[in-house]
This record gives structure tokens, C-alpha cells and sequence, in this order.
């Protein structure tokens, strides 16, 4: 449970609930600490720990799920987030008779890698283990679970909801952060947060604000998050001679008051299912510039542009700098559209209770 974009949903959902109607108990596959384990723990949640899923590790992993629903019989409603490795857990759920086996899709797309062959073979032993689908958006969805089932109005899209009075557009957070990062008022600010892994493109998204800054010699850009691809970008930012323009911040507990510090968030990633990250900026009324290979659904403000990644980065670099997007309070409209977890949390309550079983 580290700071990605699913971790931190599921947070901002178990924040919201009703603990006293219904708590999460977290299965997760690392054996270290995550950033939030102790808030877990806080709010009374349990988390149990799994060896990775991974190839030549499978029979070893089954075994463990099944003497786990042995051991706890007291859960009811498994609720799934590990895209097309749900279908090992809901089948040993199905074998526990658990009544509520909830596959949940955050992807629209997989990497190749040698982890390709085994990821398929999982998305293909998906069928009849769950008895839910729940999506991040129509996308996710029809990757993970086919065309038919989504057509069978069997997907439950549940929006990747924010609290958005954290991220409310605030001139006194914005003005504190950037003299806190070193920024001066009148620069350009581009912010991206996520993971150093191949799907965010950061390659692409260094391209690009070479662009930028050549236009715009006052123009920097910010990079929170980490990853194994970190030091790679590194290099190229110091080859690029960008490196007094370029800020790595590393994993950070204030993304809500760096994105009032952002002028834009810049966002080329190859695929996505809905990113959080991307509700989060447009909580926080920031002009948001997105590669198309992400889902329309993602726009739900009119803060939010799309580009092509077979644009070159000059395109990019020009449609960022023409753009002239007032920062808006955009909470209510998030709020209306079903963004909010403070009304979307009671709504997942009610949705768990009513396919609760009792013993």
C-alpha cells in the first residue's frame, strides 16, 4: 500500500466509509512496509501479506490463497484490485463459497514483457470466478473483462473519487509551496506526478519539456514519485543539460498542495485505466495537457486537453504554451459528476452491505 494511483483510491474510499458498518482488511503482495500501513492500522483495518505474484511462484501463491480462505471465514465480500490477477484470488474465493467476489479493472492496456504470457493466461482464467465487475472506466472494463460482459451492463463503474476540498484551488497554498520548491511567481510550472516505470513515458515527457523550455527559458518542470526507471531519467535530463530546470522530488505526502503550486500537469502516459492523479489535478482547477491513448472519460472538467503521442514534441510544447486556461473552482463540478468521495464512499457502503451475508 505505497502511494500509487489505486493505493491512494482505495485510501481516500476507506477514509470516507463508515467504519462502523464496514471495514477493509488489505491482502497485499510485498513483504515491506508501505506508506500506509500505519493509517491503516489507525483505522482499524488488518493487512496480511503475500509473496509476489509471479512466474515459476504460482503454485506456491495458490496454495497460500486457499489456506487463507480456510483460515478466515469471516470475510464475505472480497473486493479485488489486481487486474487480471483477481481471477486467482476470486477462484479461491469461489472455492471458500464467498458470496461477493468483486474483480476490480485499473488498466486499459499491459506492457510486453516477460511477464507478458502469464498476465494473459491470468486475464483469460478470469471467467465465472467473479460475481461483480467494477471498472475505473468503461475502457478498463472491456480490457479486462470483454466486450460482452461489458455490453451485459454487468460493469459497475466506480469513479476514482477524491476528496476535493483538499485539492481546492487555494492562492495562499499555492504562493507557500512554490517559495517552499525555490519557484518564483511568474515561472512556468509543470508538474507530473507517478511511478518511474515505462507505461508514464517520462522519456516522452522529458522530450517535450525540452521544448517547452527552449520556448520558454523560465519554464521548469517538477517530477514527484519513484521508481526503477528514476536513474535513467536522470541521466537524460543531466545529458540535456536540463538539470537546473528539471526538480525530482521523490515520493510525496503533499501532492493536494503541489498541485496548487503547478501551472499545468503534463501527462504522455502510453495507457492508463482512469488515473486518480488526473481527477486530483482537475480537483485542483489545473489545465491538464494528456496523451489520447488515455479514455475520454478521464475529461470530466473542461481544464483537460488531449494530444497525440505521434505528435512530435514541438506539437506538444506548442499547445501547452498556447494555452490560456483561467484556474477555476472546479470542486462543485467534480462533486456533481460522482468525484467526490464523501458521497461516493456511502454509496460503495451501502453497495457492500446489500450483498453482505451474514453467517
Amino acid at each position: 500500500m505505497n502511494r500509487g494511483g489505486l493505493e491512494t483510491m482505495l485510501m481516500n474510499y476507506y477514509r470516507q466509509m463508515d467504519r462502523s458498518k464496514i471495514q477493509f482488511d488489505f491482502m497485499v503482495h510485498r513483504g515491506e512496509e508501505g506508506h500506509y500501513d500505519e493509517e491503516i492500522r489507525s483505522l482499524g483495518g488488518k493487512i496480511y501479506r503475500m509473496p509476489q505474484i509471479k512466474p515459476g511462484n504460482y503454485r506456491k501463491y495458490f496454495k497460500l490463497l486457499d489456506q487463507f480462505f480456510i483460515d478466515h471465514k469471516e470475510y464475505k465480500v472480497i473486493h479485488s484490485h489486481i487486474n487480471e490477477n483477481s481471477s486467482f484470488v476470486l477462484r479461491a474465493a469461489k472455492r471458500a463459497y464467498i458470496p461477493c467476489r468483486i474483480a476490480h479493472s485499473h488498466l486499459s492496456d499491459l506492457s510486453l514483457d516477460y511477464k507478458f504470457p502469464f498476465r494473459i493466461y491470468a486475464k483469460t482464467a478470469m471467467k465465472n470466478q467473479p460475481t461483480h465487475y467494477f471498472a475505473c472506466s468503461n475502457k478498463a472494463g472491456e480490457w479486462l473483462f470483454g466486450k460482452n460482459v461489458l455490453k451485459s451492463d454487468r460493469v459497475h463503474v466506480l469513479n476514482n473519487a477524491v476528496n476535493t476540498e483538499e485539492f481546492r484551488f487555494d492562492l495562499k497554498r499555492r504562493t507557500k509551496i512554490r517559495k517552499e520548491l525555490g519557484l518564483k511567481e511568474n515561472q512556468l510550472v509543470i508538474g507530473h506526478i507517478g511511478r518511474f516505470n515505462p507505461q508514464k513515458n517520462h522519456e516522452y515527457l522529458i522530450d517535450i519539456f525540452q521544448e517547452v523550455h527552449r520556448r520558454r527559458p523560465d519554464s521548469v518542470l517538477i517530477l514527484a514519485g519513484d521508481g526503477v526507471l528514476r536513474r535513467r531519467i536522470e541521466r537524460k535530463v543531466e545529458e540535456l543539460g536540463l538539470t537546473p530546470f528539471v526538480k525530482f522530488l521523490g515520493v510525496r505526502k503533499d501532492v493536494p498542495n503541489l498541485m496548487q503550486g503547478f501551472d499545468l500537469f503534463l501527462f504522455p502516459s502510453l495507457y492508463e485505466g482512469l488515473p486518480v492523479v488526473l481527477v486530483e489535478a482537475q480537483a485542483a482547477g489545473l489545465p491538464c495537457v494528456v496523451a489520447d491513448t488515455i479514455t475520454t472519460e478521464a475529461k470530466i472538467t473542461d481544464t483537460l486537453l488531449y494530444e497525440g503521442l505521434e505528435s512530435s514534441p514541438s506539437l506538444w510544447a506548442e499547445k501547452i504554451l498556447d494555452l490560456d486556461v483561467p484556474r477555476v473552482d472546479t470542486t462543485e463540478e467534480l462533486s456533481s459528476k460522482g468525484y467526490d468521495t464523501e458521497s461516493m464512499a456511502g454509496w460503495l457502503t451501502d453497495y457492500y452491505k446489500k450483498y453482505y451475508v451474514a453467517k
